[in-house]
């Protein structure tokens, strides 16, 4: 039966005997794989994006002990037939109550959760293979007791293969792994899920299955699909479960809810679920480290040793330029990183790198390969990874190998100067950092006002990090910018709030000036330098009129400044008062500005008790117009004025003991850190 034969054909009604049910599954000629690792030659999986790439796969060795990612081996992904009418009919119903499972009690939860299992009992297969099916099928997941989940994911295991590389049951199987990453995290604790594992209803002359455990599931899991992890690194569908799987067996972070960038879905993917009323699974042991069995930490060893020895050069190399490979194979270097052995001879970064961390002799194809991997829009991502993980020999080498002397012109590359914000922010010492600096400084002023003060912000992380190289970057600003006069410095902060050149900025009209975003960043920076780096901006701060930096409270991006300024560690607390009086008088007027109000809960955390009275007599005074504004009243509620109106000595009270709190843990944190201070001293004193 050709194809469209197969796709006309229905799987009959739900509920028929298992001999039906049989018959059904035979008169779709859908014929499963003899074994798992014996493909059938139904299906060409996707093809790399080879294009005009220098990295290709080999498809032509044959070694049984090195993995390819081969033309001629072939794999279909899973095909059930269609859904019957009746049941998809069924559970878009039940979908309306799994957008909003809101249950008189769980007993009626229970109830609801078996009844769609009990209906759609033999289907299972079929419905993750359907486009709503499969949709339907993750939202039941999220109010399923362990037992039932663990239950359809041991019903995935004789056909793992063809499912991970599914379009739509790749997407359950990732939403399974997710909630057996929950499950783990909860076993650890001797905890279970809201719905425990016998609270599903069983008939009178049904005996529970005894079902593997979580554990046991990804076990088995691991071992199938490690014999085809290249082929899978290459799918676009396998990959993400791949990259979900690995970050289940290590512990790591899954989804992080605080940064959007680190999420494991895609943007895509994300808003088709928000689309249609489905929800990310927010579990809190998914955005910590978790806990794991030790048999996972061994599973995941072999598997990282496995694939590191098997994985041949060519196809290590194709993956670095692979939209799909790339991510997964990023995720593995972060895995043997932390495991020492990121770095050995024959790894699978140094075959990715051509041997240069076996063989670091010049090498002119390795020099020309790595240089197009720069400029790519693929490779340079791993290349960005590189950087992060690089141990300071390898980084260095990198660095002298192909960055120095070109560190201008690849900065202003649309794609390249990302690797170079990488390289630059993971500065592994000062050495390498002020090298870094020296090279940048010439262009600086190129960087900082033809869209690339992202190269300079790197530096700055880097300073700060390392808590060096304060007066290089300094002087390296003051060259972009045009100060070449001490009394130029006076106008630092403005050129850099709006990212303009000395002698531009002094012909220009200073209210029509725009505020760069960019350019407050990299004075929020500034401020954290350690030391007396802050000094110039401060200078500059103090030499500008009041008016003028008032005006700043009430902007998007200067309120960021002037919060940057108060907020700061590094500036002395009497430097912090003369910022505060420049604001004495006005703090109602603030309090009622969308922007302002921030820069009165600054001040605030940072006044001691007289001043906070002031404050507060101020805010009282005109309380009527603090208390019409939105932001007014959230300002009075956090200086906590009605239990000052109330209660004045209550309220000294709790704030005296709130500084004093303050104060301990300072003087805790700051003896912590002191012998680790004198350490380093005595370390530095040895070394000479």
């Amino acid at each position: 039966m050709g194809e469209d034969g197969k796709r006309k054909t229905r799987r009959g009604k739900r509920g028929g005997d298992a001999k039906k049910q049989k018959d059904i599954e035979a008169s779709t000629e859908t014929v499963l794989p003899a074994s798992l690792t014996a493909p059938s030659t139904e299906y060409t999986a996707p093809p790399m994006d080879s294009g005009d790439s220098l990295f290709y796969f080999d498809t032509g060795s044959k070694d049984e002990n090195t993995m390819n990612v081969d033309k001629e081996d072939k794999i279909s992904p899973a095909s059930y037939g269609l859904v019957n009418p009746d049941l998809q009919s069924y559970l878009k119903n039940c979908e309306t109550m799994l957008d909003d499972p809101k249950f008189e009690s769980i007993e009626d939860r229970i109830i609801f959760v078996n009844n769609v299992y009990e209906e759609m009992k033999g289907f299972e297969l079929q419905l993750t293979t359907d486009h709503e099916g499969s949709r339907i099928l993750e939202k039941l997941f999220r109010i399923s007791s362990e037992y039932q989940i663990r239950r359809f994911f041991s019903l995935m295991r004789e056909d793992t293969i063809r499912l991970v590389i599914h379009r739509f049951s790749s997407h359950t199987i990732q939403t399974l792994l997710l909630l057996s990453a929950v499950a783990l995290e909860r076993g650890v604790h001797g905890e279970t899920s809201d719905l425990a594992a016998g609270a599903e209803i069983e008939g009178e002359d049904e005996v529970r299955t005894k079902m593997p455990t979580f554990e046991e599931l990804l076990l088995e899991l691991v071992n199938t699909l490690t014999p085809q992890w290249a082929f899978l690194m290459a799918n676009e569908y396998a990959s993400h479960i791949l990259r979900v799987l690995l970050l289940v067996l290590a512990g790591n972070p899954i989804e992080d809810q605080s940064n959007p960038k680190n999420s494991i879905k895609s943007k895509r993917s994300a808003k088709y679920v928000e689309d249609r009323n489905g929800e990310p699974i927010n579990h809190p042991s998914l955005s910590i480290q978790r806990k794991i069995p030790d048999s996972l930490t061994d599973a995941l060893d072999q598997l990282l040793k496995t694939t590191d020895s098997s994985i041949n050069d060519l196809v290590a190399r194709g993956f670095t330029t692979s939209r799909v490979g790339s991510p997964v194979l990023q995720q593995m270097l972060v895995l043997q990183s932390k495991k020492g052995t990121l770095e050995q001879p024959g790894s699978l970064l140094d075959k990715c790198l051509l041997n240069l961390v076996s063989d670091p002799t010049e090498n002119a194809r390795r020099d020309s390969a790595l240089k197009l991997m720069i400029d790519d829009i693929v490779g340079s991502h791993f290349l960005q990874k590189v950087m992060e993980l690089a141990s300071p020999k390898l980084l260095q080498t990198l660095f002298e190998r192909y960055f120095c002397g070109r560190l201008s012109v690849l900065s202003m590359h649309p794609i390249s100067n990302f690797v170079v914000q990488s390289l630059l922010s993971n500065a592994k010492n000062e050495r390498q950092l002020k090298t870094m600096i020296a090279e940048i400084q010439p262009s600086a002023g190129t960087l900082l006002f033809k869209q690339r003060p992202g190269v300079v912000r790197a530096l700055l992380d880097s300073c700060i990090r390392l808590r060096a190289g304060s007066v290089e970057i300094m002087n390296a600003l003051y060259s972009g910018l045009g100060i070449s006069a001490l009394d130029e410095r006076k106008e630092l902060i403005n050129l850099l709030a709006f990212l303009m050149p000395y002698k531009e900025f002094v012909n220009a009209d200073y209210d029509q000036l725009p505020f760069r975003i960019q350019g407050s960043l990299i004075i929020q920076l500034v401020l954290q330098l350690p030391g007396d780096g802050h000094e110039p901006i401060m200078n500059s701060f103090f030499a500008q009129a009041p008016d003028r930096m008032y005006s700043w409270c009430k902007d998007p991006s200067g309120s960021r400044i002037i919060e940057a300024i108060i907020s700061s560690e590094h500036i002395p607390l009497a430097t912090k008062r003369q910022v505060l009086d420049q604001y004495s008088n006005k703090y109602a007027d603030l309090a009622i500005n969308k922007y302002g109000s921030h820069i009165v809960d600054a001040c605030w955390k940072v006044s001691d008790m007289p001043y906070k009275e002031k404050i507060m007599i101020e805010l009282i005074q005109r309380e009527m117009l603090v208390q019409d504004s939105p932001f007014g009243r959230i300002v009075m509620r956090n200086c906590r004025v009605e239990q000052y109106k109330r209660r004045a000595d209550e309220w000294r009270e709790r704030e005296r003991s709130l500084q004093k709190g303050k104060r301990m843990f300072k003087d805790i944190f700051d003896s912590s850190s002191t012998p680790n201070k004198r350490s380093d001293k005595k370390s530095k004193k040895s070394k000479k």
